[in-house]
């Protein structure tokens, strides 16, 4: 089984895809992607080379008028049967966690692998990537569990299941 991690950053995959042969596309040079290039033209690459298409953490970085480009091409390289499985934060949950404590968006909302992550991070950027020059951390749009669900299925994803909590959405849609 193969599956093609979109803007991995790592070739670090979930213990889901145990096992899989991963490919990284990411538009990052210094990542040394397998596929070095922007996932809004993965539509012009072979088609249906991968059974799985993860995009963990990445489809937040792209403007909300390419996210169907981006999908599209998800489809487009997917064998018949393959799936998309796609995680992104719950921008719902953001908004309730700041106005049930009555938290600033400068405030952390929550620590990943022992650094603070504000409010602002998860809605605009990682900042302090950012700040270091790598603007590849810049999040350009947000999702709701709906809008994530509504956006697959307008792509052509079928049988699209939404898991949400607080911080994340993973969406799994098949081709």
């Amino acid at each position: 089984m193969i599956v093609l991690n979109v803007g991995g950053g790592s070739r670090h995959l979930p213990p889901e895809y145990e096992g899989w042969d991963g490919h990284l596309l990411d538009i990052n040079p210094d990542c040394q992607p397998d596929l070095c290039m922007d996932g809004k033209d993965l539509i012009t690459y072979d088609a249906m080379q991968f059974d799985a298409v993860l995009c963990s953490h990445n489809l937040e970085h792209y403007y909300r008028h390419d996210v169907a480009q981006v999908l599209a091409g998800f489809l487009h390289v997917l064998k018949d049967g393959g799936h998309a499985d796609i995680r992104v934060p719950n921008i719902m949950g953001l908004f309730s966690a700041m106005a049930r404590g009555q938290l600033d968006i400068d405030d952390v909302w929550y620590r990943a692998g022992g650094s603070p992550v504000t409010f602002h991070d998860v809605m605009y950027g990682w900042n302090t990537a950012m700040e270091n020059g790598n603007l590849f951390y810049a999040h350009k749009c947000g999702f709701s569990p709906l809008s994530l669900a509504t956006a697959m299925q307008k792509a052509g994803f079928k049988d699209v299941q939404i898991k949400a909590d607080e911080l994340n959405i993973q969406a799994i849609g098949k081709k």
